[in-house]
Order: structure tokens, then C-alpha cells, then sequence
């Protein structure tokens, strides 16, 4: 049950991560390590995300259900 809404805040984390690396970078234009740092918090949110979808998808919280199934659509 929080495994998508926690997916949905680590993806939108993801995206400001990658929008302020490149505010960095043409920014600084390499005169600081901020890009550098943000591509360290970025790689984090990125195995964080992974972990998640990984553990959701172990536990059976996150998935779709296959169509040719015959258990679903039926009752």
C-alpha cells in the first residue's frame, strides 16, 4: 500500500536531482564539484528506487496481473 506513493516521491526526486545537476553544470561550468555531488544523490535515489520496485514486486505489491491469466477478470 505505500510502496507506489513512495515510489511516485523517489521518481520525482530522481527528476529534480537531474534538473539541479544541470543547473550545476552550466552554472559552475566545472569551477565546483556540485555536479559531481549531484550525480552521487542522484545514483542513490536511483538504487533506492530499484530496491523498492524490487521489493514490491517480490512481495506482490506492484505488478499487473497478466491477461491470459484465468484467475483474473473472473469473480
Amino acid at each position: 500500500m505505500w510502496i507506489k506513493p513512495l515510489v511516485i516521491v523517489l521518481l520525482i526526486a530522481l527528476i529534480i536531482s537531474l534538473f539541479s545537476g544541470l543547473i550545476f553544470f552550466i552554472k559552475d561550468q566545472g569551477s565546483t564539484r556540485r555536479t559531481f555531488h549531484s550525480l552521487g544523490v542522484r545514483l542513490t535515489i536511483a538504487v533506492l528506487l530499484f530496491a523498492v520496485t524490487a521489493y514490491g514486486l517480490y512481495t506482490g505489491d506492484l505488478g499487473n496481473p497478466v491477461p491470459w491469466d484465468p484467475s483474473v477478470g473472473r469473480g
